[in-house]
């Protein structure tokens, strides 16, 4: 991890952009290790904080693009089959198509804030054929809250304990920590989009009923 987070600041906003790509293909590299010490070294002059937001929203962009297209041309038959290989269990899959089919194109803004399902959701939404330019705004706006929380929260922790750079596990769990917050907002949000959905299309329902 440790190597990971070195290789951000010798490749600057390129290497954000190509671990955030790669974060969000679903291979094993946490955000967390890419964006909070990009940031501290941007509160040391190394590199510019809104710079490092907009490569890593963009990476994050580029990597379920990725995802998403592969998802459409490929198909669920080969996915269910394969995708132990990129670390993509059924039950995990299963998760992501649960979550697009009750949310939909809202429900891809909101998975982006919850880490569990943010890197597979384009999945789901590229197996469901969802329109790529609802899709790519969707993932855009959520991509964006996420990596703007984590970099300013990366700053604070690592600028109040720059030690944490040698220890990622732990600066790992204390930045889960202060994403509580970030969590509890997408929670409430997805509730509340959930609501109307539900709403709409049971007033839906009664119209054709009528």
């Amino acid at each position: 991890m440790t190597t990971w987070m070195h290789f951000v600041l010798e490749w600057g906003y390129v290497g954000i952009f190509v671990m955030m790509a790669f974060e969000s293909t679903a291979l094993p590299i946490p955000a967390e290790i890419v964006i909070p010490p990009a940031a501290y070294w941007a509160a040391q002059g190394k590199l510019n904080l809104w710079g490092v937001i907009v490569a890593a929203t963009l990476g994050s962009y580029a990597g379920s693009a990725i995802s998403y297209w592969v998802a459409w041309k490929v198909g669920r038959p080969l996915f269910e089959k394969y995708g132990r290989f990129l670390l993509l269990s059924p039950a995990k899959i299963a998760q992501a198509d649960d979550w697009f089919a009750s949310y939909g194109a809202g429900g891809v803004f909101v998975a982006r804030l919850l880490p569990a399902i943010r890197h597979v959701i384009s999945i789901p939404a590229g197996l469901f054929h969802m329109n790529f330019k609802k899709f790519s705004l969707m993932t855009i706006l959520g991509a964006g809250i996420f990596c703007t929380a984590l970099a300013f929260f990366g700053r604070e922790v690592l600028g109040g304990n720059p030690a944490l750079m040698n220890d990622p596990s732990l600066m790992i769990a204390q930045l889960k920590a202060k994403l509580v917050w970030l969590i509890g907002f997408a929670v409430v949000v997805g509730l509340l989009y959930g609501i109307m959905t539900w709403m709409q299309r049971r007033a839906a329902h009664a119209r054709r009923a009528a």
